[in-house]
């Protein structure tokens, strides 16, 4: 079955963009094999996008979403995302101002919508690793990791506009050690005297530099947490300029952190010729 003639609407978080699918009434999952995905995602070609979402009802939650990144894999959460999908599930009806239930592949999270502002509280997070083994390159401080969601490598630069990312991220993204990958994040403090962190993200999946990544926002400002470098709450600004707010609350299994940040609405279309690669 071909995705001609399909709606779709383009969102972006702080920079990371997707297509947003309405699976409401119709399972779309069947229609988006990796092919299809990343002919979908392709920029140039397609539509163009980190990785595709489809919202649809859920029986645990107010609604369910699904996260595909862009080479067509599957995965677990997705920040940005989540943030966008509170909105997007306000668009389709599916709640309202207020507490909002959402059900990812990583459990359902509770979320909230204020004033067309989204904030999302991610799963608990407890796999925290301050120090990795790595070679650490030149004014690179330390390298952390941290599960939140998806696995992410934090690296302490001195100054994340001075990192190749895509040559130092990729070898790091694939090391033996990590059975599933990572993503990795480059943090240094902000270099205009603000008070707040940079942050730079090479995905896993995407396999380049993305503008902005949510979890990787969050597993940063834990690591700063734990190493000393930063209170329980804190800005970061991403790649595309804009600020991601993540706040930190330690309970007895380890930390739960928030998340707020840019989610628009881009644009609404329908998939053309391409529908059916």
């Amino acid at each position: 079955m071909s995705l001609a003639g399909q709606a779709f609407t383009k969102m972006s978080g702080s920079g990371n963009d997707f297509i947003f699918l309405d699976a409401t009434e119709i399972d779309l999952l069947p229609m988006l094999p990796p092919a299809v995905v990343t002919a979908l995602c392709a920029r140039g070609t397609g539509v163009g996008a980190d990785g595709i979402v489809t919202i649809q009802r859920s029986v645990h939650a107010d609604y369910q979403m699904v996260y595909l990144n862009s080479d067509g894999s599957r995965a677990d959460l997705c920040g940005n995302a989540t943030l966008c999908s509170v909105r997007m599930a306000e668009r389709l009806g599916l709640v309202g101002e207020g507490e909002v239930r959402v059900e990812t592949d990583s459990g359902v999270l509770e979320a909230r919508l204020l004033k067309g502002v989204a904030e999302v509280e991610l799963p608990v997070v407890s796999d925290l690793r301050k120090d990795m083994p790595f070679r650490r390159e030149r004014d690179e401080r330390w390298i952390g990791f941290a599960l939140t969601g998806v696995p992410h490598l934090v690296v302490r630069v001195e100054d994340v506009a001075t990192v190749d990312v895509t040559g130092r991220g990729r070898p790091l993204r694939r090391d033996p050690s990590l059975p599933y990958g990572a993503n990795v994040n480059f943090v240094s403090p902000s270099t205009d005297g603000s008070a707040g962190w940079m942050i730079r993200t090479y995905e896993r999946g995407v396999e380049a530099e993305t503008l902005a990544c949510g979890t990787g926002s969050v597993s940063s400002a834990i690591l700063l947490h734990e190493h000393g470098e930063v209170a329980a709450t804190v800005s970061l600004r991403t790649r595309s300029g804009r600020e991601h707010r993540v706040g930190l609350r330690r309970v007895a299994e380890g930390w739960v952190p928030s998340l707020s940040g840019d989610a628009r609405f881009v644009f609404e279309g329908v998939i053309g010729e391409g529908g059916g690669f």
